[in-house]
């Protein structure tokens, strides 16, 4: 028995009565609402969800319950005081956040980063993409049933990163390592050698992993055909990152902007076929896997001297009036920050342009005629975080 409300308050479920044209009862469509807090979504979220029986007639997804006024208070802060609020955006992938930040404000006040600072900066991005997609594996497998193990296997290996970003910045998750014009500070003695031994031997986690699940019969006929997005819809829909590739879009704006030095480093980019759950779970592998060539090459590479651009002054920061866009690939898709200067210490504007709200918004598409088993396993193939979709 559903329990009775007061108008305009919304129930975890509610039934709407079906009909034909001809007016014919055909049943009920069943109205659920999952979330805020329904154990499987990823975070403060919420779907409302309208079922014919199981399967999935209409979705909409409703969030803003995580809004912390991250742009404001952006436009009240220095430059350099937003680079810590940029952590908390999405928090799995601090380092790229502050990259893209630093990025769109080296444009706006004509700074370059040392020859050193770029290359730790790909190397930081890098490992970053292996903490997300791996992490996204685990919480993928999660959803659909497996409760331990993939998710257990992955939290080790990114384990071993965190600690190479604690011995860095002095955090493992919120790091506040980049600078404008460069980094905060230099990588500490060993740390080149100690990341060498993690990217070396993590070709071999994932060999165990995909032997593990790729293969799989349960997974395949959980992710195989479900949560399809053609690639026409997700140009439309501007779509970014694994999502899009999945599609068989080629777009990867470390190949089209070739930002920072990536045009010194040979990696391919992996293109799906039909832009399915099972698509953006091994496009995500097999970057991996492109992630850790472009590592090798850097960490074998990386040349000595300074990490920051002596012309960057960041307490008396005040770059010239006018502005600029900075974006970066970060390891959910397009990540921007587009900046007005009025020639003050704070930014006249400030915006951000995040790939998790950007992508959330075909989540309906691609779950109208599955069942509302999958709609778990199809958000979490699209690999949000709040804080980045709510800001």
């Amino acid at each position: 028995m559903i329990p009775p409300t007061t108008p305009g308050q919304p129930t975890g479920l509610q039934r709407t009565p079906k009909r034909s044209s001809d007016g014919d009862d055909l049943g009920e469509l069943l109205e659920v609402s999952m979330g805020p807090h329904h154990p499987s979504t990823h975070g403060v979220f919420r779907m409302d969800v309208v079922l014919d029986g199981e399967t999935v007639v209409k979705l909409k997804p409703v969030f803003g319950y995580l809004h912390r006024n991250h742009e404001k208070i952006a436009e009240n802060s220095t430059y350099l005081g937003s680079m810590p609020y940029t952590d908390r955006l999405d928090y799995f992938c601090s380092l790229t956040n502050n990259w893209a930040y630093a990025l769109a404000v080296e444009k706006l006040a004509g700074l370059q980063a040392p020859e050193r600072a770029e290359y730790i900066r790909v190397i930081t991005a890098e490992l970053t993409r292996l903490v997300n997609h791996t992490c996204v594996a685990g919480f993928l497998l999660m959803d659909m049933g497996a409760l331990g193990t993939p998710l257990m296997y992955a939290f080790r290996e990114r384990e071993k990163i965190l600690d190479l970003f604690e011995s860095l910045t002095g955090a493992r998750m919120m790091c506040n390592y980049m600078r404008f014009g460069g980094c905060r500070v230099d990588l500490p003695s060993g740390w080149i050698e100690q990341a060498q031994q993690v990217v070396n031997v993590y070709p071999r986690f994932l060999d165990e992993f995909e032997n593990l699940l790729t293969g799989n019969e349960i997974l395949m006929a959980r992710t195989q055909g479900v949560g399809a997005i053609s690639a026409p819809s997700a140009i439309n829909a501007s779509l970014t990152g694994p999502v899009l590739r999945a599609s068989g879009v080629d777009y990867d704006i470390r190949k089209v902007d070739r930002y920072g030095i990536y045009e010194r480093f040979e990696f391919r980019i992996p293109l799906g076929d039909h832009g399915d759950v099972y698509d953006r779970y091994m496009i995500r592998t097999l970057e991996m896997r492109e992630s850790i060539k472009i590592l090798q090459k850097a960490l074998r590479e990386i040349p000595l001297g300074p990490i920051l651009d002596p012309k960057a002054k960041l307490r008396s920061f005040r770059p010239k009036a006018g502005e600029a866009y900075g974006r970066i690939e970060s390891p959910k898709g397009e990540l921007g920050f587009y900046l007005i200067s009025d020639g003050s210490p704070n930014p006249y504007r400030y915006r951000v342009r995040p790939p998790s709200l950007i992508n959330l918004t075909v989540l309906e598409e691609m779950c109208l005629g599955h069942k509302v088993a999958d709609v778990v396993v199809i958000l979490g193939s699209i690999d949000i975080v709040l804080g980045e979709v709510d800001r």
